[in-house]
């Protein structure tokens, strides 16, 4: 079968010893907690670590020049350092045991970025599964741009309901060489990769194939890392070379059972709860999407009448419009329902509590309604996002 998607192997740079200290957790992870990445110097020491070419976003600054500099002045070093082996051609079979000691399975290889596109009502591959916020990208772009190296903390997903790439991937592991099987750092479970044979690839090429034909060529969503996917796509329009156009990423099966979605919710401060929930309702018109409101010790039951395919949908764009209108209303994105309702005894609060997205309708509601509402779902803990363990040059 002649094979005409966006996945394929890639040459795979890995650490030849210290995993443990190699490998640190996506950068965009504790943006609020520095203690927590001081934890992570201490664990790295003074050893070749991916701490040293990413700039986690906690020590983001207006002025970043000095930090990029230095981060590709040590990538240079790493490669000219001797300090990887490579392995060309390759997939990266992963087994990463989760904080909660579930198993979730994945492959790293790389996608072809002429294949994404993170606009709405796009009909690329590849899609954004939330909105882009595009004054995000500019300093992402300046951290890639000239970087000889590039590390993935981007995750796809892919609709495999049967589970045929995994359930075939486990069945054979044992004709698969280990590269690496080792602890992660700051209690984030542990972690196993696998290079992939020439049969093993050609079956995993051919089961997307067969998936992407059955999804009128829709392949992949962006699980994790949206605006690092929009950057590595702007740096490839702004200098199209071979090895820009593609990126290193690893793609998931939305099905696996480790995977879960968890709906976050909506709490709106500075604003008279009532008017605003009049407002609503008002402006979409009762009908069957429902929503619970909740303000001081009252709890409100509304429906209204869907102007989106998920609940969230209908009420992000109902609360951007009314912010824009409104100067003192603030939005905040909240996990879990009693953090929101501890906010909404504030005054001037309201919180809305709606149903959270099944993982079986995220396919479909991308192609219904485009890129979702930023803040849809969190995919996982924090101590469950991917690890920088892999990389790729790409200059």
């Amino acid at each position: 079968m002649k094979c005409n998607h966006s996945f394929s192997a890639a040459d795979i740079l890995l650490p030849k010893e210290n995993f443990e200290s190699w490998a640190v957790i996506a950068c965009d992870q504790y943006t609020s907690e520095p203690e927590y990445w001081e934890r992570v110097k201490s664990a790295a020491g003074d050893d070749p670590s991916a701490l040293n070419v990413v700039l986690p976003e906690v020590y983001l600054s207006n002025d970043n020049s000095k930090q990029i500099e230095k981060i590709n002045k040590t990538m240079t070093d790493y490669i000219s350092g001797d300090i990887f082996n490579t392995y060309p051609d390759s997939l990266v079979y992963v087994e990463r045991i989760q904080s909660d000691g579930k198993c979730r399975r994945g492959i790293v290889g790389k996608i072809d970025l002429e294949c994404y596109d993170y606009r709405s009502g796009t009909d690329a591959e590849i899609r954004a599964t939330e909105q882009t916020v595009l004054s995000r990208i500019p300093p992402r772009v300046e951290i890639r741009k000239n970087a000889p190296l590039e590390l993935p903390h981007v995750m796809l997903l892919f609709d495999d309901a049967k589970d045929e790439i995994f359930s075939y991937l486990k069945t054979n592991i044992d004709n698969f060489k280990k590269v690496y099987d080792f602890t992660l750092m700051c209690n984030a479970g542990s972690i196993k990769g696998y290079l992939l044979n020439d049969d093993a690839k050609h079956k995993v090429s051919s089961i997307l194939q067969d998936l992407k034909e059955n999804n009128d060529g829709f392949l992949f969503c962006v699980g994790d890392g949206n605006h690092s996917l929009a950057t590595a796509k702007e740096c490839y329009n702004q200098n199209p070379t071979e090895a820009s156009r593609y990126a290193l990423t690893e793609i998931v099966n939305i099905h696996d059972t480790a995977l879960e979605f968890e709906p976050i919710y909506r709490v709106v401060f500075g604003v008279e709860p009532e008017a605003l929930i009049d407002e609503f309702v008002k402006t979409v018109g009762e009908g069957d999407q429902k929503f619970t409101c909740v303000y001081g010790d009252t709890v409100k039951e509304i429906g209204v009448n869907p102007t989106a395919k998920l609940a969230v949908g209908t009420l992000q764009t109902f609360l951007d419009e009314y912010v824009k209108n409104h100067p003192d209303a603030e939005i905040d994105y909240i996990h879990g329902e009693e953090s929101l309702k501890k906010l909404a005894t504030r005054d001037n609060a309201v919180g809305f509590i709606f149903d959270g997205m099944q993982k079986s309708e995220l396919f479909d509601a991308v192609n219904s309604d485009g890129s979702l509402p930023r803040k849809t779902f969190s995919m996982g803990h924090a101590d469950d996002k991917r690890f920088y363990i892999e990389a790729r040059k790409i200059r």
